[in-house]
């Protein structure tokens, strides 16, 4: 049997458009692009799903916590779950935050300490080799509840489509552009509607095919 794990942040966990701070929302299993792509890849496959709102590529956060560091996180994913086939990483909105002040070229060293990670020799042999999927994130627009915290975002997360793909291909493992199929909502300018999950989730089954 198969096995998918999809390790990222608040869009990956299913996260609604945030209409008012500090209430807590989730997209049923029906919505949610990890369980949409599950299912597109058809019957048999097994999912993890490894989304935690507020994770980041490297950065242990000041407020929400240390352990959204994502470089911690992914070592303890890999060690719960498995023998994993296929991973997908999508993360990097959170690192454009202000309080982080990452430039594009800052945030894919942290994604790229976590491809490392998953191509690591103990973590490969560990599930007896698996592929990686590299996701990066449509841009963030500055709106909403929240757009405070993602002041000068939008102009950060333009630069990180070119610089995921060529770690991609330096690496030597799959790459796609969320942005290419989807857009963030228009009420906070972050997360995604039911529309765009299910349109990312065939996406992301399709980029998966072609591993």
């Amino acid at each position: 049997m198969p096995f998918l794990m999809t390790f990222g942040d608040s869009n990956t966990h299913g996260t609604p458009p945030i209409v008012t701070r500090g209430e807590y929302h989730r997209f049923g299993p029906g919505v949610r692009w990890p369980q949409v792509c599950a299912r597109a890849l058809g019957v048999g496959w097994e999912l993890a799903e490894e989304g935690l709102p507020g994770r980041t590529a490297q950065f242990a956060d000041p407020v929400m916590g240390a352990h959204m560091n994502g470089q911690d996180g992914l070592k303890i994913a890999l060690q719960s779950h498995g023998p994993v086939d296929v991973l997908t990483i999508m993360l990097g909105t959170n690192d454009v935050k202000a309080r982080f002040s990452a430039t594009p070229e800052a945030v894919t060293a942290g994604v790229a300490g976590l491809v490392d990670i998953a191509l690591s020799l103990e973590m490969q042999q560990r599930h007896s080799g698996f592929k990686l999927l590299l996701i990066c994130p449509p841009p963030v627009v500055e709106v909403g509840p929240i757009a405070g915290e993602f002041l000068g975002a939008a102009a950060r997360s333009q630069g990180l489509p070119e610089r995921y793909r060529a770690l991609a291909e330096a690496r030597g493992i799959g790459f796609f552009d969320a942005g290419t199929v989807i857009e963030v909502s228009a009420q906070d300018g972050i997360h995604f509607e039911p529309e765009a999950h299910a349109a990312l989730g065939l996406a992301v089954a399709e980029a998966i095919k072609r591993l």
